[in-house]
């Protein structure tokens, strides 16, 4: 460990032991901070190889049980046939009768996983940018239920494009984008399905994204609709490379967009999972596998299946490579030969290790308030629902991340002895749920 690392690892032990108790009435649960140690060694990208060693994670109280065994599930070989095959149709263009093809395929694929129902969900494309006319239209819609109506929904978008000739013929393997994806959540849905989750799980193939977003667009209206408790939307989007042609590479970390806004809490969302992931997944010694939060809605000029879902109010995020190589989008050279299926695991268990916690997380806390009065502590306080353990958590008011939490129990209220409210943010969760910010 060189100087610097020392000196951290001192200075954080420090900040730690210095901790108070939160007030309650009973034994307080385990303090436990933000994990920069343990969880699950995948071996390094570049070497392309799994290296299966399960530790113990040091997130104590956000942790399922059998986590960890959940993400030595993921398999780089399975995501890699999944990609190839949906690769292997000519295209996956919305207005192409192979789309069709490709979505029976993973329907099949959903419907073979013991407790996970699939549907072909019909809606139509309408006439407009790349859609000469209406047409009614396909996507894949799988559902895992859970003991509540609560909803946690992951996927990607099934179809393709190539812009380079006819777009609806024309050769379109769409590997990354959007292969990975949907591969992704097929992945999570074989891993998940061994468990039964407190809140319903919804593994989507979207269609009709690069005609416009549309099959998104679809879902997210038809959740209002029908009243959808969606707790969280995981778009991942071109999610299965750690390098681009420039030579630039991160094969440590995946990136996260998100928004700000008065009618969801999709950045809140995004902060969770890196709080929830931080830690967990270690690509090589000293090297965890982690979130690069984005706080935009997307990149310059393009979208994502994640924006319709927000834009009628549910938290929705969006999951994408950290260096996308343009030049393949779009084009017949966006094959599985061009990605990295030790990384596309690592996403997924990534995604998996957020989607996991948010599948069992209790109620949202109601009434979050700061104690006004001066001193040197800051006291939060809630109304606790019964049965639901809740985490504190603080950061300094420049950080973009939690620095800082505190595993509460089942109480109402939490004192934090010399931390100053006045230079930091406070919020409180239920464990493993997005947090309520403290006013």
């Amino acid at each position: 460990m060189s100087q610097a690392s020392k000196w951290r690892s001192r200075r954080r032990d420090a900040a730690w032991a210095s901790f108070s108790r939160c007030s309650a009435s009973f034994d307080m649960p385990g303090l436990y901070r933000p994990a920069g140690r343990g969880g699950i060694s995948t071996g390094s990208s570049n070497r392309g190889a799994m290296l299966v060693t399960v530790a113990a994670s040091l997130l104590l109280a956000q942790d399922a049980p059998n986590l960890q065994a959940m993400l030595s599930q993921v398999s780089p070989e399975r995501l890699e046939a999944t990609v190839r095959k949906l690769a292997s149709f000519q295209t996956r263009n919305t207005l192409s009768p192979t789309l069709n093809d490709a979505a029976e395929w993973l329907t099949g694929e959903y419907n073979k996983i013991p407790g996970v129902k699939a549907e072909l969900m019909k809606y139509t494309l309408p006439k407009g940018r790349r859609v000469p006319e209406d047409k009614e239209v396909v996507q894949v819609v799988a559902r895992l239920e859970g003991e509540d109506d609560r909803i946690v929904l992951v996927g990607g978008h099934l179809d393709s494009l190539n812009l380079q000739v006819d777009p609806v013929t024309g050769r379109a393997p769409g590997a990354n984008d959007d292969a990975s994806g949907t591969a992704l959540a097929l992945e999570l849905a074989r891993v998940m399905s061994a468990k039964k989750w407190k809140h319903t799980l919804v593994f989507v193939g979207f269609t009709g994204e690069e005609q416009g977003l549309h099959g998104a667009r679809a879902l997210a209206a038809r959740a209002k609709t029908e009243g959808w408790k969606i707790d969280a939307v995981l778009n991942c989007d071109t999610v299965g490379s750690s390098a681009n042609l420039a030579g630039q590479s991160d094969p440590f970390r995946i990136r996260v967009f998100s928004e700000e806004a008065e009618t969801h809490k999709s950045r809140e969302l995004a902060r969770i999972i890196e709080f929830l992931t931080r830690g967990k997944i270690q690509v090589e010694p000293d090297k965890p596998f982690g979130v690069k939060l984005v706080f935009r809605r997307d990149r310059f000029g393009r979208g994502g299946d994640h924006t319709p879902f927000a834009e009628a109010g549910f938290n929705a995020v969006r999951f994408i490579e950290v260096h996308e190589e343009y030049t393949r989008q779009h084009t017949p050279d966006d094959l599985p030969e061009h990605m990295d299926f030790a990384y596309l695991a690592n996403v997924s268990r990534c995604v998996l290790a957020a989607m996991a916690a948010l599948a069992d997380a209790g109620p949202t806390p109601t009434d979050v308030r700061i104690d006004m009065r001066q001193g040197h502590d800051t006291t939060v306080t809630w109304k606790p629902e019964p049965g639901t353990r809740y985490v504190v958590y603080w950061r300094e008011t420049t950080s973009p991340v939690w620095q800082w939490s505190r595993d509460v129990g089942e109480s109402g209220t939490c004192t934090v002895e010399k931390v100053n409210k006045d230079d930091h943010i406070f919020a409180v969760g239920a464990v493993g749920g997005i947090p309520v910010a403290a006013n």
